[in-house]
């Protein structure tokens, strides 16, 4: 029988086993493109909808299932996702065609988006404030764990037992982490007195999938050409208009009362500056390592398992310093290092050594590390525990905007430098000459650092009270 004494290390088990299988299938797939592409005869451009589908079928999703989590219960969400999730990853394995495997990744992020969106408000709500960084640290730790050992134990299941053998892990993975949750999991009361908002759910979800996904096409076709700036005009257009809905409607998805508390708006901006800067380094430094130091994709790999580390050690670390001290000037100070790191990495040479990486990389991972759990703990300690779905929905969403926004600016800010220093406009930037590469590099990545250090004057506003905003009624 679990007590309540030690049902919340449960509950985190639960929690964790759900964001470890849900971090690690982001990045796992990634190894096996290359293997599906032969499989289905497929061009790159198509084959990479197997990731992109996956990654916007989620964080479209992400604010819709956390207001349905906190509207039905968190425990059934979370489990139904499981449920989904596990399925879809056996039909993917069973894929026979590269239509019907995008058609189950867009399944697989429907249960994604449920699980994700109820880890952290699960965690919440089963340990006490008191103890709130400190199970949040052991979260981040779990991601930083599942993106460091996705790409290793995808190339060992590929190498072993084929790319469909990567979906098919799942599926007893998923078996074990329901039962886990079932035991563990408190079973939160209906309130039936609520209405789903469709209508916001609907404009919400379509705006971000046009910006994000014209974002993401604009780096290949670019952002002038006439459907880029199509749908990225429809998804502003949309996002207003999913606001004017949300102040009118009397069952809003999200109420706009929610961006008037500082720890959240706050909480959730500073999330955005730092997925922005970080993702330059985890983008334009493979690119630097392979062709400028002329490193081979293996000891790449090897060199961008170390950021993850240093956030695995940290996270729990900077927990507790947050349920110790508070929030308000740990995640600053995670901003700072983590800014350090990056600058550091811009003055990477031609010259530069293992050493050399491995010293400025270790300094992101523990400045990311420090950040995280205190501002997470931050923006949902700035809310009632019931609106805890919904508030972790709209952190991701805007945590994955930063890191799109990243990618897209680090590309942008790289090539234009390549092309100012060599009069050349490349359409295969890995050409140019290895001192435009570095100084287009060195450039992008003191922006990142900038980026990241404005982010910390919005965190210094911030304090270490919980505010309560009116519960969504």
């Amino acid at each position: 029988m679990t007590t309540d004494a030690n049902r919340k290390w449960w509950a985190l088990a639960a929690v964790g086993s759900g964001t470890f299988m849900s971090t690690i299938d982001g990045s796992i797939v990634n190894i096996a493109l290359n293997t599906i592409q032969k499989t289905f005869d497929a061009s790159l451009g198509q084959v990479e909808w197997a990731v992109l589908a996956y990654l916007l079928g989620i964080v479209c999703l992400l604010p819709s299932m956390g207001r349905l989590g906190d509207m039905i219960g968190r425990k059934r969400v979370y489990m139904t996702g499981f449920v989904i999730f596990t399925i879809a990853s056996v039909l993917c394995g069973s894929a026979w065609s590269l239509e019907s495997l995008v058609a189950f990744r867009v399944m697989q992020a429907v249960g994604a988006a449920m699980i994700q969106s109820m880890g952290i408000a699960l965690l919440v709500q089963a340990f006490p404030s008191s103890e709130r960084g400190r199970a949040l640290g052991y979260n981040g730790t779990i991601i930083a764990t599942g993106i460091a050992t996705g790409p290793v134990l995808g190339g060992l299941i590929i190498g072993t037992l084929g790319w469909r053998a990567i979906f098919y892990v799942n599926f007893p993975i998923g078996i074990i982490a329901m039962l886990i949750s079932l035991r563990a999991l408190v079973a939160d009361n209906k309130r039936s007195d609520q209405k789903f908002d469709f209508l916001g759910a609907v404009l919400l979800g379509g705006s971000l999938v046009s910006i994000l996904y014209s974002l993401t096409e604009g780096q290949h076709v670019g952002f002038t050409v006439p459907y880029i700036m199509a749908l990225f005009g429809a998804g502003i257009v949309g996002l207003i208009g999913f606001v004017l809905w949300e102040l009118h409607t009397p069952d809003p998805m999200i109420n706009m009362q929610f961006f008037r508390i500082p720890n959240f708006s706050l909480g959730i901006m500073t999330a955005m500056s730092v997925g922005m800067g970080i993702q330059f380094n985890f983008i334009l430094l493979p690119f630097f390592m392979q062709n400028v130091l002329h490193f081979n994709a293996q000891k790449t790999g090897l060199m961008m398992v170390i950021s993850p580390i240093a956030i695995s050690i940290m996270s729990t670390v900077s927990g507790r310093l947050s349920d110790r001290f508070g929030p308000r000037w740990i995640a600053p100070i995670g901003m700072a290092l983590l800014g350090f790191g990056l600058f550091n990495v811009s003055t990477l040479t031609p010259d530069s050594t293992v050493f050399d990486i491995v010293i400025r990389v270790v300094f992101i991972g523990l400045g990311f590390g420090t950040f995280q759990s205190p501002n997470t703990s931050s923006v949902m300690g700035s809310l009632p525990k019931e609106q805890g779905g919904i508030a972790n929905g709209i952190m991701g969403v805007m945590r994955t905007v930063g890191q799109i926004g990243g990618v897209t600016v680090a590309g942008a800010i790289w090539t234009s430098q390549v092309a100012a220093i060599t009069g050349i406009a490349y359409t295969d930037i890995t050409k140019a000459p290895v001192m435009a590469l570095t100084q287009g590099f060195q450039t992008a990545l003191i922006v990142a650092a900038c980026i990241v250090w404005v982010g910390i004057i919005p965190a210094l506003f911030r304090n270490n009270k919980m505010h309560e905003a009116p519960a969504v009624t």
